[in-house]
């Protein structure tokens, strides 16, 4: 009898150890860039496909296969859209390895950026540090860009911004946490990075289109207050301590060209509050490495130039701002962390009134200055 028993102990536990509710991995389609659109009322919803098989143990692709493909839905919502996918995908789809998010100019205009955002941070599977970005061409277009090489589309420039981010600081990535922060807190404003399509690279076969970083859009709870692109952004890569690497480029005296590269950004802002009145001391430390010189120039003009070159995109990047109610530095929030009893006082939806002068003193110090061929001279005179 005791034998019997043992026996159908055992039995059962092998039953019962088989994984009946397990998902097998190549029976399974997986989500790695998700692309939407708004228009007439309607969500239109791009989701990328990508194949793991062709990428996986290696970083660049196994096959002339292509890596991705992309789905097109429409829906009331994003999720009615993703069910309308649905209908059309052939195996279950895994959203846990989605790298980020492409939002069009349209979405930003109608304020729908906070509802796509507020349905991906409610399933289990998906995470905070999903990617975001918005761009003016099309979604569906960005999602079928392959990387240069033909690299891995894990590898993508939006996929995995932080590695270029740390050859060349120009605008800071930012991820679904991020966004939440900055919207949450003084003075709710998110710095949506902006992705333009340039065909600036070419094989020998074909001309590469390639995503670009342009700008920022500027999405905040309520609403879109636009983009600030090119030139007029460059001033926020100085005014961010995650900056790791940046280039300008300025004249002389003589009117030559000497191009440097800016590392270790330190910011340092002080709000002082004079009756209703704000005003910033900005101080701004940084080190620099000479690339090109064009002919004799002592090193305090190389010093004097990257100070007052600095501080000019400072100032166009805050003026360019300013002129749209934007609070590029957020400099409300400094005011919110170092004097809150004032900030209590004085501020509306968050934000505290700036004006041109807000910014009282601006101090760029370089710190260090050295050159990579260990003179500050031309090579071939």
């Amino acid at each position: 009898m005791k034998r019997k028993l043992i026996f159908l102990l055992l039995l059962t536990m092998a039953v019962l150890s088989g994984c009946w509710d397990s998902n097998e991995p190549e029976r399974m389609l997986y989500i790695n860039g998700i692309g939407v659109d708004f228009k007439d009322g309607q969500y239109q919803l791009y989701a990328q496909i990508i194949d793991f098989t062709n990428v996986a143990k290696s970083e660049e692709p196994l096959s002339d296969l292509p890596q991705v493909e992309v789905g097109h839905a429409t829906g009331r919502t994003v999720d009615e859209a993703i069910f309308q996918l649905y209908h059309s995908i052939d195996q279950k789809v895994f959203w846990g390895h989605m790298s980020y998010i492409v939002v069009s100019e349209e979405v930003m205009k109608n304020d729908e950026l906070s509802p796509i955002i507020d349905l991906f941070i409610r399933y289990r599977e998906t995470r905070y540090q999903i990617w975001v970005y918005a761009t003016k061409d099309s979604v569906e277009e960005v999602l079928l860009l392959r990387p240069v090489i033909n690299r891995a589309i894990t590898l993508s420039k939006l996929g995995d911004p932080e590695n270029s981010f740390k050859q060349e600081s120009f605008i800071d990535p930012m991820n679904i946490r991020k966004v939440i922060i900055d919207m949450n807190e003084p003075s709710h404003e998110a710095m949506i990075p902006l992705i333009r399509i340039d065909e600036n690279w070419t094989s020998i076969n074909e001309a590469i289109k390639a995503p670009v970083l342009a700008g920022v859009g500027v999405a905040t709870p309520n609403g879109f207050k636009g983009f600030i692109e090119g030139d007029d952004v460059r001033g926020m890569q100085w005014m961010s301590n995650d900056t790791e690497r940046g280039q300008i480029t300025f004249k002389d005296d003589s009117d030559k060209a000497i191009t440097v590269n800016i590392e270790k950004v330190k910011l340092k802002v002080e709000p002082v509050v004079r009756g209703e009145d704000f005003f910033f001391d900005v101080d701004v430390e940084l080190e620099a490495t000479i690339s090109v010189i064009e002919g004799q120039v002592t090193i305090d003009e190389i010093r004097e130039g990257i100070i007052k070159k600095v501080k000019k995109e400072i100032t166009k990047t805050y003026e360019t701002a300013l002129k749209k109610d934007i609070d590029i530095y957020r400099l409300s929030e400094q005011v919110y962390r170092k004097n809150l009893k004032a900030w209590k006082q004085h501020h509306i939806d968050g934000k505290v009134e700036l004006h041109e002068d807000s910014i009282r003193n601006l101090n760029v110090k370089l710190t260090k200055l050295q050159s990579v061929r260990k003179s500050f001279k031309e090579t071939i005179e």
